[in-house]
């Protein structure tokens, strides 16, 4: 009679366990990815990618800002992932903190585009578009201007000029009296920080 090999059953709620000694997938993984590989965080993207879009997707209710969102906290968190500390806990816990917190982000950016349509469409009427225009022009105006103003003086003059007296930089020059290099520089400056500040507010991540 043949003897049969004893084989202890594997509860299918469990992953299956590496032997002793060894490590887990996940922490290879892991491992992969806290070392800065590109392999290790694309391996860390699907493996916990569906994880923080079902989260963003739940709380937003937008498939294409949950998409927007998940990028965003993979990203993050390979910009940040020598701040992640495994013995302060899982790296699904890690980003489930990020996911939160880009969530906030994005609904914050909502809230805000809704109350920057809501200051455009009360402009008077010797400011409003044309009746040809898209609707979302005044938007981008209004959204413009107000990152405009945080900006410093001198890159704030020489944008304003450009953007609403649609000046050249040779005639912004010839107004101001500054070097047309300075002028540059400011313009170059000013585009630089404007770009930031509309990718932080969520501008370009609106939907039409």
């Amino acid at each position: 009679m043949t003897a049969r090999r004893a084989v202890e059953p594997v509860s299918p709620s469990e992953p299956p366990r590496a032997p002793a000694g060894e490590p887990s997938a996940d922490e290879e993984i892991v491992a992969g990815f806290t070392a800065g590989d590109e392999a290790g965080f694309a391996a860390v993207y699907r493996r916990w990618g569906p994880l923080v879009h079902t989260l963003a997707r739940r709380s937003l209710g937008d498939a294409r800002e949950a998409e927007d969102v998940t990028q965003a906290v993979f990203l993050a968190a390979w910009r940040g992932r020598a701040g992640f500390a495994p013995e302060r806990g899982a790296l699904a816990a890690w980003l489930t903190g990020i996911t939160r917190r880009k969530i906030a982000d994005a609904l914050s950016a909502r809230t805000r585009r809704t109350e920057l349509g809501s200051a455009a469409r009360s402009l008077p009427p010797d400011t409003a578009p044309e009746s040809d225009a898209r609707p979302d022009a005044v938007i981008d105006r209004v959204i413009i201007g107000h990152e405009l103003a945080g900006l410093p003086a001198p890159q704030r003059r020489v944008l304003g000029l450009a953007f609403y007296d649609d000046l050249t930089q040779k005639q912004i020059a010839e107004v101001t009296g500054w070097p047309l290099g300075t002028v540059k520089s400011h313009a170059r400056r000013g585009l630089l920080r404007l770009g930031r500040c509309l990718r932080d507010s969520g501008t370009f991540g609106r939907t039409a």
